[in-house]
């Protein structure tokens, strides 16, 4: 009878810990969708970014009725993506380029059929209008400001390595000096007259507005730089309260401050082109565009 019994309960622990394994492989994502896999979440940054409104309306065209943005900052964002990417877990993210992140992790950007994201946009520089007038040397340095991808990185790389953005900057300006007397050709020096720049938390423009900071503190102006949210900045040049921001990426991303402040700025141009937003994975996941997040 003992016999018996051990084999019966042998048999039914057999039966449950197989059971078991299959709830387990079921739950584990092998076979989930890549919606399931992420609990349908899509990791952004702070909401008054213009790809967060970007992201929003790509989930309105692409029917993506189940998925949510999450809000948050791009350190927490970039926080999120090194977690899961250390981890080989799935992870889509709203992410743009430049940005250290893509020579640290081997990403890819989602297709983007229906063109969501717009094509690539450029990064120009803002100035308040009247300070061609204030200070022609700083709107001479801001309007042939102009630099690569690469150039940005360079920066961006050593400020995540654990170099203050001042330090790297400086590094920068040192070992480019060909590039920054290039800038500053024919501008007329300081003395001390005081300049504000406005910049937003994202790598790339912490990276670039410490760079011009550097170049117009040894050009002989005192530089103050101030990190705020996208609107205020735009709203600061057009109240003349911020001398300018190099941090306009157009014609997408900040589309709707340079529409409401029309008029009441100078766009300089470009100063670094070929910039892009869009979905973000690791390449380690098996999904190549956006259309896929509705399987």
């Amino acid at each position: 009878m003992f016999m018996k019994l051990s084999k019966l309960t042998l048999a039914l622990g057999l039966t449950f810990g197989l059971a078991a394994c299959s709830s387990g492989e079921a739950n584990s994502g092998e076979n989930a969708s890549v919606g399931e896999a992420v609990d349908y979440k899509i990791t952004g940054i702070d909401p008054g970014a213009g790809i967060m409104k970007a992201t929003s309306a790509a989930i309105e065209k692409y029917e993506l009725s189940d998925w949510e943005l999450i809000e948050g900052s791009g350190a927490a964002m970039t926080a999120a993506l090194k977690k899961a990417y250390d981890d080989e877990e799935p992870i889509i993210i709203t992410g743009w380029t430049p940005h250290w992140m893509f020579s640290k992790f081997d990403l890819k950007y989602l297709e983007d059929p229906k063109g969501a994201y717009g094509e690539a946009e450029d990064i120009h520089s803002i100035a308040r209008n009247g300070l061609a007038e204030d200070l022609p040397g700083v709107h001479k340095v801001l309007d042939q400001f102009h630099w690569t991808p690469d150039d940005m990185g360079i920066v961006m790389s050593a400020i995540q390595d654990g170099t203050s953005p001042e330090e790297a900057a400086a590094a920068w300006v040192e070992d480019h000096a060909d590039k920054v007397a290039e800038w500053t050709r024919d501008a007329k020096p300081g003395n001390g007259e005081a300049v504000k720049l406005g910049y937003v938390a994202w790598d790339s423009e912490i990276a670039s507005t410490n760079v011009i900071s550097k170049v117009l503190t040894d050009l002989g102006y005192k530089v103050t730089i101030s990190q705020v949210e996208a609107g205020p900045m735009w709203a600061g040049v057009a109240d003349g309260s911020i001398d300018a921001h190099i941090a306009g990426w157009l014609p997408l991303t900040h589309a709707d401050q340079s529409k409401k402040y029309e008029g009441q700025f100078e766009d300089l141009g470009a100063n670094l082109e070929g910039a892009k937003t869009g979905l973000v994975v690791p390449k380690y996941m098996k999904i190549d565009s956006i259309e896929d997040l509705k399987e």
